[in-house]
This record gives structure tokens, sequence and C-alpha cells, in this order.
């Protein structure tokens, strides 16, 4: 449904691309392993000791490291604590990109040199040592497959009360692969204004498109779910929506799908209140993103 919505929507009309400036230009590996992150030393040391145990060769996969708020110490020592992987590193540094999830993960594509990009946060956790072997047997099947979308599922931790995510398969930067020249590169790779859902963004122009994916069940990880403590995120993201170069008509079905859920906030139960929270932090950054106000990214 949402991939016909989207198609009648954009498809007759000239989508508009992502800004990335830079990119290699041949293949070195066949995956890059695309991660952005602020601080969290902690979670990336988990998330690099997994991709250490991949059963995938060495050889032909990289990690690429991108450190918001120009990076820290910590950071950069990740390079050096896993020499068993290639690894680059990058902070941002220019304050004006701070925050800017759409600017940092083009850095983060402008330094892949990878056949397929692996998009992974800092926090999803992959238990699977054969996960990269797998995700590239897809794409090895059919050259027409230009993203894979594994199966998500909530880590709880210490979240209570717990809820599971309502589309295990979403288009997230939280852990999605794409071809890299074919599909990142030829679609402008991302939009650098947008602070958040910038992946959102990315996969209307993918559908609408009508480039083929898959989703499977045979590629698992977890993340933690969606919790809105405060409207600062959604606001943000709802400002992106309002400030990109869609036409107007398609910006209010932006508003109009993103603030779908704002009637949850008067539900009892947690996840209702958390979907309904999200929708009006959105709706307000929205408004504050058409009157020009003044916006603050969220981390």
């Amino acid at each position: 449904m949402r991939e016909k919505m989207l198609k009648a929507i954009l498809g007759n009309k000239r989508l508009p691309a992502g800004d990335l400036d830079t990119w290699l230009p041949e293949n070195h590996y066949k995956i890059s392993c695309v991660f952005i992150f602020y601080r969290r030393i902690n979670l990336m040391e988990q998330a690099l000791g997994w991709l250490s145990h991949q059963n995938f060769p060495k050889e032909d996969f990289e990690v690429v490291l991108i450190e918001d708020r120009g990076g820290s110490e910590e950071g950069r020592g990740l390079v050096n604590k896993f020499p068993e992987l290639s690894i680059k590193y990058r902070a941002s540094e220019d304050p004006r990109t701070w925050g800017m999830i759409g600017s940092l993960r083009n850095q983060g594509l402008s330094m892949a040199s990878g056949e397929i990009v692996l998009f992974l946060d800092d926090d999803t956790l992959v238990m699977d040592d054969n996960f990269l072997d797998k995700l590239y047997g897809f794409f090895r099947s059919d050259p027409e497959i230009m993203a894979v979308l594994p199966r998500g599922m909530a880590s709880f931790c210490l979240v209570e009360p717990r809820y599971q995510y309502h589309d295990p398969h979403f288009f997230t930067g939280r852990c999605i692969a794409y071809r890299r020249l074919e599909c990142l590169i030829r679609l402008g790779g991302f939009r650098s204004d947008f602070i958040g859902q910038e992946d959102v963004e990315f996969a209307m122009r993918f559908l609408a498109m009508g480039l083929k994916y898959v989703t499977t069940d045979d590629l698992v990880y977890y993340h933690p779910p969606l919790l809105v403590p405060n409207l600062r995120k959604p606001q943000s993201v709802g400002y992106s929506f309002a400030r990109s170069p869609y036409s107007l008509p398609v910006r209010l079905c932006f508003a109009i799908n993103g603030s779908r859920w704002l009637y949850r906030w008067l539900c009892p139960t947690f996840k209702n209140q958390q979907m309904g929270r999200f929708a009006l932090g959105f709706l307000l950054g929205f408004v504050r993103g058409l009157l020009r106000l003044k916006s603050t990214a969220y981390l």
C-alpha cells in the first residue's frame, strides 16, 4: 500500500535527490558497515566485538565510524582496539553538521567502498555470527535486489513496560543494507539538512522509484523500542520534513502521515502514549518548519 501511495504522490514528479557530493568510484570490499555514534563507547565496543566474530572473511568487509560533535579520544581509540577489523574513523568537526544525521550518514557513505553498505546503530544488537554472510548471499542471488530489510525485534534491557515494534521490517538506519553505487549513489545519498528520519526520507525516494527490495526473517537484529521522553526529537523530525525540497502539497501529506497517531496520546497504554507523543512532536515541529522558526538538533 505505501509503495502505491508514494508512487501516486511522487512517481510522476521529479524527485529531489540527496546531496551527497563525494564518494569512492570503485568497490574495494563486499560490505561496508557504517555507524553514526556519539560517545556511548561501550555500545560501539559491543557492536565491533560482534563484527570481529563474524564468519564472513575479514578482508571482505570494512567498518566506517562517524562520531558526532568533534569526536572523542575514546572513539578514536576504537581503531586500535580492534586491529583485526579494517576500520575508518572520522569525527564531525564542523559544528554546522552536529546532530544532523543526514549529513553524518553522507560522511560515512563518502568514505565507504563496499559493494553493499550496511547501516547500523550503535545500540543495534546482532547475535548471528553468519549475519554478514547471509546478507551478502541475498544480494549475490539477484542483481536486481537493491535493499535488504532484516527483521527488527525489541531489546528491552531495563525498559518497562515492554512493547514490540509496530513494523519489524521498517526502512530504518538501525539495520538496513543497500547496494552502494547502483542505489545509494544513484539516488544522491541522504538529505544533509535532515536532523532525524533521514532514512525514512531516503526510503520514500527509493520506493517511489520502484526499486526492488526484500524483507527476511532469516536476518534478525535487536534494538531498544522507541521512547519519547520529550518532544525534542519528534519536533526535529517534523521540522526536517517541513523544510524539505518537496512541493507544499507533498509536504502536507507528510504532515498528515507523521501525525496520524496523534489520538493515541490520550490512550492509557504505554505504547500508544509513546506513538501519540511522537505524532504531537512531529506536528509541532512541522508547523515550526513551515513558519521558518528556529529549530535545534536533538542530539
